[in-house]
């Protein structure tokens, strides 16, 4: 089975965010997990980093950020290549998703919560 190295993108040591529940899942299904928030933090084991990191080999990158806010990671994001990006529930960006399919990166909305239980991640 391919690896499936995360990058959980608007990331919070705060346990009644989605992003920490999903951070959680992630290292329980043994999937590498990185995670970038708006504070440093720890979650699950996995550090929460406060700047942009360079990091190899991504398949997925999941979004935790309104599209107001993935504004100042457009770019970054497509740097870093991800083999696919999800947009949560509620960071739904038709503009950003069009920007990722023209070079060559998957799109998806849907929850990564609700993929892992249900072993569609």
């Amino acid at each position: 089975m391919p690896k499936k190295t995360t990058l959980v993108l608007g990331a919070s040591a705060n346990e009644t965010r989605y992003s920490n529940r999903a951070i959680k899942m992630l290292v329980k299904n043994s999937i590498d997990t990185f995670a970038i928030g708006r504070s440093d933090g720890i979650v699950a084991g996995i550090p929460i980093f406060s700047e942009k990191k360079e990091f190899k080999n991504l398949d997925t990158i999941t979004l935790y950020l309104s599209p107001n806010n993935q504004k100042d990671y457009y770019e970054y994001i497509q740097n870093l290549n991800p083999k696919r990006v999800i947009f949560n529930p509620g960071t739904e960006n038709e503009v950003f998703a069009s920007l990722l399919e023209k070079k060559g990166i998957k799109t998806e909305n849907a929850c990564t919560l609700v993929l892992l239980s249900t072993k569609q991640y």
